[in-house]
């Protein structure tokens, strides 16, 4: 059984009027546990539109999406708050982090909303920090830390609930290249340590280093291929 299964799926906006929008236009796709693939399309694409549909942050207008064997469209809006919160991490390229809050705080949060006790929480930061290098910056808001640090506090919060799947939108775009290239070493590792990694890009370069590349041009897919390094 794939991890994600999309048929026939159309995302319609302005359905029947004269500004209808067809944001995806009769996608249909397979992920399998444990695989790294970019989705990549202009500016417009759908690809954005794809990654909420995947990411349960929207449903379909027509056409179905399993997720784990789970019908998406069947679920509440609390299950599929239960299903961001739980099985899929996000990464955005505006950070998204709270400025309030202190890098531990901002990686806590998922855990909070989960129910888990201060312990587990501790437990869970401080190893989602080490992994991506900032144990050090734990209090330090995000307004005293560099673009790269805070994107990579981001990615810490979005591997803290230990989820599946991590999303990662142009996860880079914010960043200088070299800076850039450390976040994708992160993304590499989760993808070696048995994660679904799914990276939304503009950038073709990026999207090489994953196994997979499924090319989207006004809400269709065009091309689908593995890359020189896909497991075979």
């Amino acid at each position: 059984m794939n991890l994600i299964d999309l048929r026939d799926v159309y995302k319609i906006y302005n359905e029947g009027y004269e500004n209808e929008v067809r944001a995806l236009n009769g996608v249909s796709l397979e992920i399998g546990r444990g695989e790294f693939v970019s989705i990549v399309g202009a500016s417009g694409s759908g690809k954005s539109t794809l990654m909420n549909i995947l990411g349960c942050l929207d449903i379909p207008t027509y056409g179905t999406y399993y997720l784990d064997g789970q019908d998406v469209g069947e679920m509440t809006d609390a299950q599929l708050s239960r299903i961001r919160n739980k099985e899929v991490g996000f990464i955005f390229q505006g950070f998204n982090l709270i400025p309030e809050l202190n890098a531990y705080e901002n990686v806590e949060l998922p855990l909070i909303y989960r129910g888990l006790s201060a312990g587990q929480r501790h437990e869970m930061v401080m190893e989602a920090l080490a992994r991506v290098g900032l144990t050090e910056r734990a209090r330090h808001r995000p307004s005293e830390m560099s673009g790269g640090q805070q994107q990579r506090v981001a990615i810490a919060r979005a591997i803290s609930t230990q989820p599946p799947i991590i999303m990662a939108d142009e996860p880079t775009g914010a960043l200088d290249s070299k800076t850039g290239e450390h976040v994708l070493e992160i993304l590499k590792g989760l993808h070696q340590s048995g994660t679904t990694v799914i990276l939304i890009t503009h950038n073709s370069a990026l999207a090489d280093a994953s196994e997979r590349i499924i090319s989207i041009s006004d809400g269709v897919i065009i091309d689908d291929r593995l890359t020189r390094g896909a497991a075979v």
